[in-house]
């Protein structure tokens, strides 16, 4: 009898995640796991199935440039990265763009941007802020605003200190002469799905053009439609330098990219950054299929109007259940706070039939695909109303 997943994942697979359901299967808003079960998934893969699993658009655009030309070195062009670098500086800050793989990449790019830039000055060190999350590398582990990812890989890297997020006396008191940049979220994710204030956003601004140092948005979680923008930013009316983003933008297929203000697009020069699989032809062929579908299916209308739509009801929820100490987030991104442990609420509702996943100790973060319907809201407020 052959081993299960389960089985050959324990004895061979380094045990950084704890799994629990196998799945095999997805369509849509939803997936299966091994015993034929389905689940209604408010989870997307932490926000990167945009567009639900298996959008046929992404499948037949990975199946067709797969029988064509799925790598090549970036020594060489190819048709579509130029395409697809086109399509993101369109939509974002009409500079230039870097693919990488990651978020972490993506971060770790604008990180090097920085350092760069600043230099001929001697500038290096970049503000961050308490409770963000960056990625795991040594770099963006140590730019990530919680203790909890970075015991036991001390010392973390030089040229990083932290501020509080949407105080800007905090992020004042941070800077140094060697201050060189800012790295926010719009919406904090792994912290706990905290939206900026306007007047935090907008201050970040004006402090950066006052001292002349670059302001970096990490967009990994809240970008490619998630919040009803093509990015999180875009709601508060500012221009950053640079941004980074990963997750949904290959819809499923692993591609990261940072896009930057015409400023800043030839800071790099041949030699000064790389990445073998950055912006292959198959990862640029998904990608590309994702942001067309989008703007076709008007998706960033259809995530404002179902946020109205799932808030609304996660509020209504809340005047009925004690647990509920609040309600919070921007489109498509929300977090359920609660005033009991997030993590067994989340068992609880996998166990009825919906995935999410808690965040911090205390909120559920409700992420689902970029294409959910009405119907499919009401059946999670009764699951979550059924499991509180």
């Amino acid at each position: 009898m052959q081993p299960s997943p389960k089985e050959l994942h324990g004895q061979f697979v380094m045990p950084t995640y704890a799994p629990g359901l196998t799945l095999v299967r997805g369509a849509g808003v939803s997936v299966w796991d091994d015993t034929g079960r389905e689940y209604l998934d408010f989870m997307a893969g932490i926000a990167v199935n945009n567009l639900g699993h298996c959008h046929p658009a992404v499948v037949d655009a990975i199946r067709k440039q797969a029988g064509i030309l799925m790598h090549c070195s970036n020594l060489f062009h190819n048709e579509l990265q130029p395409r697809l670098a086109q399509k993101l500086s369109g939509i974002s800050l009409g500079g230039k763009v870097f693919f990488c793989n990651s978020g972490a990449e993506a971060n770790e790019c604008l990180f090097k941007l920085a350092r760069k830039w600043g230099s001929l000055d001697g500038r290096f060190e970049i503000i961050t802020m308490k409770n963000s999350f960056h990625g795991r590398t040594l770099a963006t582990m140590t730019a990530t605003g919680q203790t909890k990812y970075q015991k036991g890989f001390e010392p973390l890297m030089p040229g990083f200190s932290l501020a509080e997020f949407n105080n800007l006396d905090s992020v004042r008191a941070a800077l140094t002469p060697a201050t060189i940049a800012i790295l926010c979220e719009a919406v904090q994710g792994e912290g706990g799905i905290v939206p900026a204030t306007p007047d935090f956003m907008t201050g970040l601004r004006a402090l950066c053009d006052e001292r002349k140092i670059l302001l970096f948005f990490d967009e990994v979680q809240a970008g490619i439609g998630r919040t009803g923008q093509w990015f999180g930013y875009q709601h508060y009316g500012i221009r950053p330098d640079g941004i980074s983003m990963a997750k949904a933008l290959g819809g499923g297929f692993p591609i990261g990219a940072v896009a930057v203000t015409p400023e800043l697009s030839d800071v790099f020069q041949p030699g000064n950054h790389a990445s073998t699989f950055g912006g292959t032809p198959l990862a640029c062929a998904a990608a590309l299929a994702v942001l067309d579908t989008i703007e076709q299916e008007h998706l960033l209308d259809h995530v404002r109007q179902m946020s109205d739509l799932f808030l609304a009801g996660l509020r209504q929820l809340a005047g009925r259940h004690a647990n509920i100490q609040s309600v919070r987030g921007l489109g498509l991104m929300i977090g359920l706070v609660l005033n009991i442990p997030a993590k067994p609420i989340e068992a609880k509702l996998r166990e009825n039939g919906l995935l999410c996943i808690a965040t911090g100790d205390y909120v559920l973060r409700f992420v689902p695909p970029l294409i959910v319907q009405p119907a499919h809201i009401e059946q999670a407020l009764r699951l979550i109303d059924q499991s509180l």
